[in-house]
């Protein structure tokens, strides 16, 4: 099998990372699938370098820039072990899987994952655009990290409010329950400082993200103060459970995540301002 669309692979791959095309890693055991995928992005300006096998896909490791692995490959091999290899070997090299499910994780390693069957070829060429931009050293939010954060989120489940931040108090990613408790789209969120944004609204969380990001310890408050300075109406006969614990976040700095759900509240009380909960 060719290695590359390129005669000149080698020599190509020594030109500036601005003037050359982009080289995407193809992995699938379907030549059809292959080749279909390699002549999609010949046509949109990608170097497709195409592999059949964990073997061959290993031996191309160190001359591309992006890498899109299927990932059952049959025979009891999967893309994910090349992601790892990847991973390990060149860190800073976006992976994209292509699987026909969600419900299985993935171990982490891949930066964007694609749904086969519904993502569409606008989906692949949208995640390679957002991705090469990582690899010209251009600042750029992909999609990736919400999908990275999201998993977290559903893992916590969907009753719980949950909020990720970098140790300066940035959001990089909430969930639906947190924008209707807060009243704003998930979307304004990100790139704010909650100190900043809601300095009167919010307890001193900043202090305790911080704190959590530093130590990488984990900070545990189960009274009835919850999340806010000031209890909206009924809240003072709740019980909250706010747990802020440390992560690293998708570029490797140190942050933390804040959760809260209401663990009981006093009988006859109702919860009808907090529908979500």
């Amino acid at each position: 099998m060719e290695t590359s669309d390129s005669p000149d692979y080698v020599s190509e791959y020594t030109q500036p990372v601005a003037s050359r095309p982009v080289r995407v890693l193809l992995l699938d055991d379907d030549p059809d699938n292959l080749f279909l995928r390699a002549s999609i992005l010949r046509q949109h300006g990608y170097q497709s370098v195409p592999a059949n096998t964990i073997e061959e896909a290993t031996e191309l490791l160190d001359g591309i820039d992006i890498a899109v692995l299927d990932y059952h490959l049959g025979a009891g091999q999967f893309g994910t072990e090349v992601a790892a290899l990847l991973r390990r070997r060149r860190p800073h090299v976006p992976i994209i899987i292509l699987s026909a499910t969600l419900d299985r994780y993935f171990g982490g390693v891949e930066d964007m994952h694609l749904l086969k069957g519904h993502s569409s070829v606008e989906d692949l060429l949208d995640a390679l655009s957002s991705l090469e931009a990582k690899r010209r050293g251009a600042p750029v939010v992909v999609d990736a990290r919400d999908f990275f954060y999201s998993r977290i989120s559903m893992a916590i489940g969907s009753d719980v409010l949950v909020q990720i931040f970098d140790e300066r108090g940035i959001w990089q990613y909430c969930n639906e329950a947190v924008a209707d408790y807060l009243s704003q789209p998930r979307d304004w969120f990100i790139g704010r400082n909650i100190g900043q944004e809601l300095p009167t609204l919010i307890r001193d969380w900043g202090e305790v993200i911080q704190a959590v990001c530093h130590t990488r310890e984990t900070y545990i408050d189960r009274t009835r103060r919850g999340l806010l300075s000031e209890q909206r109406p009924g809240e003072q006969f709740f019980t909250w459970s706010v747990l802020a614990f440390p992560i690293t976040l998708h570029d490797n700095r140190s942050g933390a995540v804040l959760t809260a759900r209401i663990l009981d509240k006093l009988p006859g009380r109702s919860s009808e301002m907090l529908p979500f909960l």
